[in-house]
C-alpha cells in the first residue's frame, strides 16, 4: 500500500477505536449509575422494574456488582478512547493490558466452571442454605423476593422444602411456605413431601442449561470483541512507532 493509503487506513481504524470505546465508556457510565441507584434506593428500583428484577439479589448484591462492572467499563473506555485520540502509546498499552487480563480471567473462569461445575453447585448450595434459614421470614425484602421467585418458577427453597427445617420461619409458624405445597394450606412436612416441589436452585440451573447455546454465543461474541480490541490497540501502538 502507498503511504497515503496506509495513513488513511490508520485514520479509519483510529476513528473506529475512538467510537467503539466511547460506546463502552457511555455503557459503563450507565451501569455505574444504575448500580448506585440500586444500592442507595433499592425500593424505588423495585417499584419501577418489579420484585422479580432483583431475584438474584439472594446470591449477589446487584448494586455493587453493577458498580464494579460499570467502573471497569469506564476505565477501559477511557483508556481506549483517549489512547487512540491522543495517539498515546502508554494509554494504548494500558488498554491492551487491562483487556488482556479480563480475557484471561474469563477463560480461566470458563475452564473452572466446566471442570468443577458439580463442586461449585455443592459449595454454593452449602453457603446459601444457612442464609435462607436465617433471613426468610425475618428480612422483609429478602422474604418478598423469595416468595416471588418460588411462585414464579414453581419451586421451593434452594434444594427442596427441607431447606426450611430448623429455620426461623419454620420454628415460628410450624409450617413451610405455601409454594412448597403448591399453595395448599396448611403446608406441613407430609404435604410438602407429597407435593414434591423441586428446589429453585435446580430450576435455575436447568434454565441456564436450556439457554446454554445463547450464553455460549454471547460469551463467544464478547471474547471476539476483546480479541479485536486488543488487535486494534496493538496495531495502533505499532503504527505509532512508524510515524
Amino acid at each position: 500500500l502507498s503511504p497515503g493509503a496506509k495513513m488513511g487506513c490508520f485514520t479509519f481504524i483510529k476513528v473506529m477505536m475512538i467510537l467503539f470505546n466511547l460506546a463502552i465508556f457511555l455503557s459503563g457510565g450507565t451501569l455505574l449509575g444504575v448500580g448506585i441507584w440500586v444500592t442507595t434506593d433499592k425500593d424505588s428500583f423495585l417499584d419501577v422494574f418489579g420484585e422479580l428484577s432483583s431475584t438474584v439479589m439472594q446470591v449477589v448484591n446487584v448494586g455493587y456488582f453493577l458498580i464494579v462492572i460499570g467502573a471497569i467499563l469506564l476505565v477501559i473506555g477511557f483508556l481506549g478512547c483517549c489512547g487512540a485520540q491522543k495517539e498515546s502509546k502508554c494509554l494504548l498499552m494500558m488498554f491492551f493490558s487491562v483487556v488482556l487480563i479480563i480475557f484471561i480471567a474469563e477463560v480461566a473462569a470458563a475452564v473452572v466452571a466446566l471442570v468443577y461445575t458439580g463442586l461449585a453447585e455443592t459449595l454454593l448450595s452449602a453457603v446459601l442454605t444457612p442464609v435462607l434459614k436465617e433471613k426468610y421470614g425475618v428480612d422483609e425484602t429478602f422474604t418478598k423476593i423469595w416468595n416471588a421467585t418460588m411462585e414464579k418458577i414453581d419451586c421451593c427453597g434452594l434444594n427442596n422444602y427441607t431447606d426450611f427445617n430448623n429455620s426461623i420461619w419454620h420454628d415460628q409458624n410450624k409450617a413451610y411456605p405455601e409454594p412448597c405445597c403448591r399453595n395448599v394450606q396448611p403446608c406441613n412436612a407430609a404435604l410438602a413431601a407429597q407435593s414434591n416441589v423441586s428446589g429453585c436452585f435446580d430450576q435455575l440451573l436447568e434454565e441456564i442449561r436450556t439457554n446454554a447455546g445463547v450464553v455460549g454465543g454471547v460469551a463467544a461474541g464478547i471474547a471476539a470483541l476483546e480479541i479485536a480490541s486488543m488487535s486494534v490497540s496493538m496495531y495502533l501502538y505499532c503504527r505509532l512507532d512508524q510515524k
